[in-house]
């Protein structure tokens, strides 16, 4: 058990220390070198848990959706807000879920399959406006699919402009800003009037998550 332990101890230091050199260098840049040493790992090690650094990028990838939970709520529009405040908020502090982010929109990132979380956002975000839709919570006009395409791929903007300009200080204000202009064309006036959008719930859902991960 104690030898059981200690791979997954490595391993996740491992993968911490790849999150951290892709983040600041980018795929293409960041070498096997520089993620041993941050690691302070040895070769044999890293291989044992993961052959490449293609294999090491892709679990990044898929780290940002590990341990992500959104409660269940009335109104399905609130969970929609509460997926994009709850994301907004690991982007701030999560360095693993920085580091994901960046290495799906890193273009140079050749030979990844970088696009498996925009397709599983994408997914996720659907169904709940489905949800929403047979409750009545949308306006007619509005196509689930259409609309969760467009939130998925305006958050992704988003948050690579808020990247580029305050390292993601400034996202939680320039997400409630998209989403003040997006959901009047989405939510019934009702349904709109009801949605919280405030730091206080952002924090208390990660909090919950948090809790229920460890």
């Amino acid at each position: 058990m104690a030898e059981q332990e200690r791979a997954i101890r490595t391993r996740r230091t491992i993968l911490l220390a790849a999150a951290k050199v892709f983040q600041e260098h980018g795929y293409r840049a960041a070498t096997i070198s520089q993620i041993l040493a941050e690691a302070a790992v040895t070769k044999g090690a890293l291989y044992f848990h993961f052959p490449s650094k293609e294999d090491l990028a892709q679990e990044v990838l898929l780290s940002q959706n590990r341990d992500f939970f959104v409660p269940d709520c009335v109104s399905k529009v609130q969970e929609v807000v509460d997926m994009v405040l709850l994301h907004t908020c690991r982007l701030q502090r999560d360095p693993m879920v920085q580091a994901a982010v960046r290495l799906a929109v890193d273009q140079f990132a050749h030979g990844l399959n970088r696009s498996e979380s925009f397709v599983r956002w994408d997914s996720l975000v659907q169904e709940r406006l489905e949800k929403a839709q047979a409750q009545d919570e949308l306006l007619p006009r509005v196509v689930p699919a259409e609309t969760a395409s467009v939130l998925v791929g305006a958050y992704s903007g988003i948050q690579s402009l808020s990247q580029a300009v305050s390292d993601h200080q400034d996202l939680y204000t320039r997400v409630t800003a998209l989403l003040r202009h997006l959901l009047p064309s989405v939510a019934v006036p009702a349904v709109l009037a009801s949605v919280d959008m405030s730091e206080d719930r952002m924090l208390r859902l990660h909090a919950e998550m948090t809790a229920r991960a460890q």
